[in-house]
């Protein structure tokens, strides 16, 4: 199962998201819950960067199946909210996936 770990500070802002598991729904390679799982997240991190020109801090496993990303909160303001309105993006993607395949993706959203 894929687990989705948001952490959110006082004031409700995304401040860590982790991401680890596998789907298990195909065999490697093909498996489109893991697949669709790396699309939303990699490109909502991908944009990040490419539309604010930060660089967080992202972990990932050697094979896969583990990533990190950790939001500095000492950021400016205006990166401040794109990068929020992208993960909270990021999250409603990921929350489609759940709601059709909630027995490979679990996701639990801390200070909500």
């Amino acid at each position: 199962m894929i687990k989705v770990d948001v952490r959110r500070n006082q004031e409700g802002r995304i401040h860590i998201v982790t991401i680890k598991g596998h789907a298990d729904a195909g065999p490697h390679g093909y498996d489109l819950i893991c697949a669709g799982v790396s699309a939303v997240s990699f490109g909502s991190l991908n944009a990040i960067q490419s539309l604010t020109g930060l660089e967080l801090n992202v972990k990932q496993g050697d094979q896969g199946g583990f990533l990190r990303c950790d939001v500095p909160m000492d950021i400016q303001p205006e990166h401040q909210e794109k990068v929020q309105l992208l993960l909270e993006g990021m999250i409603v993607s990921l929350r489609t996936i759940e709601a059709s395949y909630g027995e490979h993706i679990q996701i639990d959203d801390h200070g909500r």
